[in-house]
């Protein structure tokens, strides 16, 4: 096993998390990639056959895949102005190492009834190992993840500690209840 101890990086594959809920979703899904940075998930989701929405403030490092049948790239500084989402616009949502706790009421609203939201995002405990992120802002503190989540979600997995590169991390996906849902998700062990 190959431990990362640069955290900058461990960014350049998908987060297993997202990977092990990522087959939950059904065909030509529509996905929200929030902050989605370098593409890993935007990428991923694009090979699976879904289309995506691909948000970020700098989306640059995406350019080689404009173009790509499916990918809608918008830059777009979503804390500095209105959430431009609409209501049950998304069949998932994923958001991994970013935290604006002001987006949460958003991300439930746009998601559709039985969508998913694959969160995976650094807790304090990664600031105390590794100093960063530096800002109390943008870490969540223990069980933040669950308290965020709306009343109505249904939580199908939650974790928090150290992953296999010792990143202190908190990761949920819940379900937004709907007539049409997905009844159990697979566990873990296989």
């Amino acid at each position: 096993m190959t431990i990362c101890r640069n955290p900058k990086n461990c960014m350049a594959l998908p987060s297993a998390w997202v990977l092990r809920f990522i087959d939950e979703l059904p065909p030509h899904a529509k996905v929200l990639d929030v902050a989605c940075g370098e593409g890993r998930h935007t990428s991923l989701c694009l090979l699976r056959g879904f289309d995506v929405t691909a948000v970020d403030v700098d989306v640059s490092h995406l350019e080689p895949l404009v173009g790509t049948p499916g990918l809608t790239l918008e830059c777009r500084d979503l804390e500095a102005e209105p959430w431009p989402y609409a209501e049950e616009a998304f069949d998932a949502i994923i958001v991994t190492n970013y935290l604006y706790r002001a987006h949460f009421p958003h991300y439930w609203r746009s998601l559709k009834s039985g969508g998913l939201f694959l969160m995976e995002t650094f807790t304090t405990v990664n600031t105390a190992i590794w100093g960063r992120p530096r800002s109390p802002e943008h870490v969540l503190q223990p069980g933040e993840l669950l308290r965020l989540a709306s009343p109505e979600a249904r939580i199908c997995a939650y974790e928090e500690g150290l992953n296999a590169d010792e990143l202190g991390l908190e990761r949920i996906v819940w379900l937004k209840p709907g007539d049409a849902e997905v009844l159990a998700l697979r566990l873990g062990a296989r």
